[in-house]
């Protein structure tokens, strides 16, 4: 069996509300993270920015009280995403969202 899991926290850089043809709705924020890890016995500073989906009902009361510059964690998979351009990015789907304090 293949694992696809990713846990990641940062700040809601961006937020917006969707709906797909079929009604379901979505939520989707750019998540942004700042941290610091060792690799090769040296500090290094990592930044990162990554498109997140929360999708289906069960979100809708977490979804809602979500703003930019709020610090949230995210548990999911990821997916490859193609636009309509053509341009391809590794999205999160979320499976838990977590704010911060």
């Amino acid at each position: 069996m293949t694992t696809n899991h990713l846990s990641l926290s940062g700040e809601i850089a961006r937020l917006k509300r969707l709906k797909s043809p079929s009604g379901i709705p979505h939520w989707v924020f750019l998540l942004e993270h700042k941290s610091q890890r060792y690799e090769a016995d040296m500090l290094r500073n990592i930044y990162l920015q990554m498109k997140v989906v929360l999708s289906g009902e069960r979100f809708a009361l977490i979804a809602e009280s979500l703003e930019a510059g709020m610090e949230v964690k995210v548990d999911g998979f990821i997916s490859l995403q193609t636009s309509r351009n053509g341009q391809q990015k590794t999205v999160l789907h979320a499976e838990q969202v977590e704010l911060k304090t």
